[in-house]
């Protein structure tokens, strides 16, 4: 399984996976349990629908390239 969910993505998929459970927790909404899917996959560095749609925010090979 290689790593492509990058350190954006991935503080973000954290903070709103934490939230949501959070949310569910507090509010009784059952709905709200689906945060664990965003906090899993950013967790993890690994999201399952990147690969079909082709897409990746990590960087290759371990390096950022900055463009000037």
């Amino acid at each position: 399984m290689k790593c492509n969910v990058g350190g954006m993505d991935r503080i973000a998929r954290i903070i709103l996976g934490i939230a949501l459970v959070a949310f569910a927790v507090y509010s009784g909404q059952v709905w709200a349990y689906v945060g664990i899917v965003p906090l899993v996959t950013g967790a993890a560095g690994f999201c399952p629908l990147y690969p079909i749609f082709k897409f990746s925010s990590a960087c290759k090979d371990g390096a950022c390239e900055k463009k000037d």
